[in-house]
């Protein structure tokens, strides 16, 4: 089935920006077929439990399919409709959300961030106080971590007890960013480069000054507009729900609450809590604690993908995808620069990619990947609930091979 994406006018005028259903048409087939083994094979090497994939082509969806097990043990098959714990795959959504209040001119993107937390006043390693932007948020450049970085339950963030938002941690937002700002920063803001907790910051910020709950200004902001119904910080039920599967031998296992797994040798790894989606009074993690479904996050990346239309003037989102690190290294992944809210790709060549320059691109540790290449107006979505094969594994370099191996074929 191939449905149309469009940004038109009337369109927008009716709410539903980003996929607009139309009458089925034919389906790019030799994409489909590489795409399909791709998936198929990591379903039989057991690197997979199930996967919803999505490929869009100048705004016309030309991919689609849900495939393996939303359930392995219950038997539960993966449909288009399932819903999957994001994790960072919430950050460009609330990035969004802060960019649109940037063109509301209810934030500005160099202001100073204690106009709205005047409590988080983290400082330097040496004592002094430190200039905290939104632009160093929303690019990763404030000087802040992840607990999940750190060694062992000795590192300044595990002994300060901050939450990652992946945890079952018993604390509100503002408690987690009070013990955040009692940790030293790595680094002076905009010298350098680090991924982290600056998201959960970000809608602390969102919060004070749209003026209200994070939760109901990106419902407001963004998911709304969009028509992202399925996408929140909480879910009613486990009744559409991926089950959370991590890698291991003879096959993926089953992600039990509580437990702690590591993407990188030599790291503490997060502690997982796969039941804090359905706590409706954990705190709103912007940077890990939403869920939402594949054709949903479609939606947001074609709406930015065709400059925003409705939600963001043309600008921001061109700001959005300019590399915000005066040319850092970003820490294992050779060629990549970081704009507002997600990968930029520098040089494609130092990145073995075949993808254009300026592409954007990023994940979700439960199992996700997706990037946006406007150079060649295309979108892919690809949601697993296997981690990290999904995030960071084969799957992810054999699709997109697949995918632009496809396109070259067809030029």
């Amino acid at each position: 089935m191939t449905m149309h994406l469009s940004a038109s006018p009337g369109l927008l005028a009716g709410g539903q920006r980003g996929i607009v259903s139309t009458a089925p048409q034919a389906t790019d087939f030799p994409l489909a077929a590489r795409v399909q083994a791709v998936v198929q094979q990591a379903l039989d090497e057991q690197r997979l439990v199930g996967a919803v994939v999505l490929v869009a082509r100048a705004g016309e969806l030309i991919h689609q399919q849900a495939s393996g097990w939303r359930d392995r043990e219950a038997g539960l098959a993966m449909t288009g409709a399932t819903v999957f714990r994001l994790a960072s795959v919430s950050k460009p959504i609330v990035s969004v959300a802060a960019l649109v209040l940037v063109a509301q001119g209810k934030l500005a993107l160099d202001g100073d961030i204690t106009q709205w937390l005047p409590a988080f006043r983290p400082r330097l390693p040496d004592g002094r106080p430190a200039r905290v932007t939104l632009r160093q948020l929303l690019s990763h450049t404030a000087g802040l971590g992840y607990r999940f970085f750190e060694a062992d339950e000795q590192g300044p963030y595990a002994r300060a007890g901050v939450s990652d938002g992946m945890d079952d941690a018993d604390l509100s937002l503002a408690e987690n960013l009070r013990r955040l700002a009692a940790v030293p920063l790595y680094y002076e803001p905009g010298t350098s480069w680090g991924y982290s907790i600056a998201t959960d910051v970000l809608g602390a910020v969102i919060a004070r000054a749209w003026g209200g709950p994070l939760e109901a200004a990106v419902r407001e902001l963004v998911t709304g507009p969009l028509g992202m119904a399925d996408t929140g910080f909480s879910v009613s039920g486990p009744e559409r729900l991926a089950t959370a599967y991590v890698n291991g031998q003879p096959r993926p296992h089953r992600l039990v609450e509580g437990e702690r797994v590591s993407h990188l040798e030599g790291l503490a790894g997060i502690r997982f809590s796969p039941a804090r989606i359905l706590d409706p009074l954990a705190f709103p993690s912007g940077g890990g604690g939403m869920a939402g479904s594949a054709g949903d996050f479609l939606r947001l990346l074609e709406n930015l993908r065709q400059d925003g239309a409705g939600l963001l003037p043309g600008w921001l989102v061109e700001e959005m995808g300019r590399d915000q690190t005066a040319g850092l290294a970003l820490p294992g992944a050779p060629g990549l620069g970081f704009g507002l809210g997600f990968s930029v790709l520098r040089d494609p060549a130092l990145a073995a990619s075949p993808e254009s320059a300026g592409t954007w691109r990023w994940g979700g540790a439960y199992g996700h990947s997706w990037f946006v290449d406007r150079a060649r107006a295309l979108s892919v979505v690809a949601f697993t609930n296997t981690l990290y094969e999904g995030m960071s594994g084969r799957f992810v370099t054999d699709l997109r091979d697949a995918v632009y191996h496809s396109l070259e074929q067809a030029s």
